[in-house]
């Protein structure tokens, strides 16, 4: 790789291409377990409000206007006998009895007297037509006469009309300040039940998703639940998570002292095997054959490792510049082989430098091996980056052949091989399934993508690093 250079991101040959869908799709944000909670039993409760105030409505109606009309009518009954059988003077004296007492006020009916009938409600409506049917059927009703407001009875004394006047709220509305005022009482606390019982509801199955979250991650320390709850189910359940996870750290300890156990047992050999090709075949052609050989399964051995490493790691910034660079002069010096990248200075990202030297190693190794371009069979490679939001996005692309766009998914599964065109050299299959796995660790995304102008484009979102 001896033709290597750095140029400006604003003069790179080809562009940072979008990334891929799966970089940039985000799941759509659906309502929480609590908001769906609370929202239906908010529902039920102000439904069964509604519900019990419209049946009070209805059975108080009747009774009510019955009620009224009783007194009304009785009201006007006594009024008129109280003037029939009274002289002119005591009449006097009774009618202003009655305005001071009773608030009734008795006028003469005009013939030219303009009124507004009482019917602006059932109620009201109600209570007329009782009034009509006990004082007879001339018997008017109106809510005013000549612009005064009131509740105004038409009737007779001795066939002359008079108006009795008296206050509207002897027939007062069925529900009032008083009902609003306890109906919102009843609302609210309803609201608060729900919220309380949705909270309730909802707060183990958080601890629940909040465990499980760490378990992916691979801190299976971090994932303990209570198993003394109250709840019976939910007891169950933290329980059977709780052995789930023991059952997991477990395997994945022995996993790991299965691998260096592995590790320790085949390297050795390997070692004293290639002393002993070294010392004793004479033949230079198959001494650099067997070598290769052992090399290969040595490299082997390290890529099972690579990928069988443990899942949680801690982030911290790492310079993506240097990275790069170590993984470039890492990959040796090939004549064959042209990488330019184009990375602003000190582009900072959170991860592992350990971890994203392996991934840059791999996909090189990964562009040098499959990448090479049909015509000229050189292999190029390039580099770019650019920061956008909170995420740092990569793209590592070559000019080879490509892929078919079915096979795209595929290739980041363990052990999986393309078609020919790219898996003409040995390998084990491990490499593209090792880098995603290091950049999940690290929090980011990997996919890849057949670039539009030829070859495959590897595409990474790191977190940024703060500055």
């Amino acid at each position: 790789m001896s033709d290597e250079s750095r140029v400006p991101f604003e003069t790179q040959p080809t562009a940072l291409e979008t990334a891929p869908a799966p970089l940039e799709m985000r799941p759509p944000r659906g309502v929480s377990l609590f908001w769906r909670t609370f929202f239906f039993l908010s529902l039920l409760l102000v439904g069964c409000i509604v519900a019990w105030l419209q049946t009070f409505r209805a059975l108080e109606y009747e009774p009510r206007a019955l009620q009224s009309a009783q007194q009304l009518a009785s009201l006007v009954n006594l009024s008129r006998a109280a003037l029939v059988h009274s002289d002119s003077i005591a009449r006097v004296s009774l009618v202003k009895t009655l305005a001071d007492e009773e608030g009734l006020r008795i006028a003469p009916r005009e013939p030219a007297d303009t009124y507004l009938l009482y019917n602006t409600d059932s109620l009201s409506r109600n209570v007329s037509e009782r009034l009509k049917a006990r004082l007879g059927l001339d018997t008017v009703v109106a809510r005013e006469v000549n612009g005064a407001p009131g509740l105004w009875i038409g009737f007779t004394i001795d066939g002359d009309p008079y108006w009795l006047l008296t206050d509207p709220s002897r027939i007062g509305p069925v529900a009032g300040t008083t009902w609003l005022i306890w109906l919102g009482t009843a609302a609210l606390l309803s609201l608060t039940g729900a919220a309380l019982i949705a909270r309730l509801i909802n707060h183990p199955l958080k601890k629940l998703s909040f465990a499980a979250g760490r378990v992916r991650e691979g801190d299976f320390n971090a994932s303990q639940l209570n198993e003394a709850v109250a709840t019976s189910e939910i007891r169950e359940v933290n329980i059977g998570f709780n052995r789930m996870a023991q059952r997991l750290s477990k395997i994945e300890q022995d996993r790991a002292l299965m691998l260096a156990g592995i590790s320790h047992d085949l390297r050795t050999p390997l070692a004293r095997l290639r002393l002993e090709t070294e010392m004793s075949v004479d033949d230079l052609q198959a001494r650099e054959h067997m070598a290769a050989d052992i090399e290969q399964v040595n490299a082997i051995i390290d890529k099972f490792l690579d990928y069988a490493r443990p899942d949680h790691i801690q982030p911290e910034p790492v310079n993506l510049n240097q990275v790069v660079d170590a993984a470039i002069f890492a990959l040796g010096s090939d004549p064959d082989t042209k990488i330019t990248t184009s990375i602003p200075p000190d582009t900072m990202v959170m991860g592992d430098a350990v971890e994203l030297q392996r991934v840059f190693a791999n996909l090189l190794e990964n562009a040098q091996r499959y990448g090479k371009d049909p015509v000229s069979g050189l292999t190029r490679v390039e580099i770019a980056c650019k920061a956008k939001d909170d995420w740092v996005l990569v793209k590592l692309r070559d000019h080879g052949q490509g892929v078919s766009p079915e096979m795209i998914e595929q290739l980041t599964q363990p052990f999986f091989r393309g078609d020919a065109s790219r898996s003409s050299a040995t390998g084990t299959g491990l490499g593209l399934a090792i880098v995603e796995r290091a950049i999940a660790r690290m929090g980011g995304r990997f996919a890849l993508a057949n670039s539009s102008t030829g070859g495959l484009a590897a595409h990474m979102r790191l977190p940024k690093a703060p500055t």
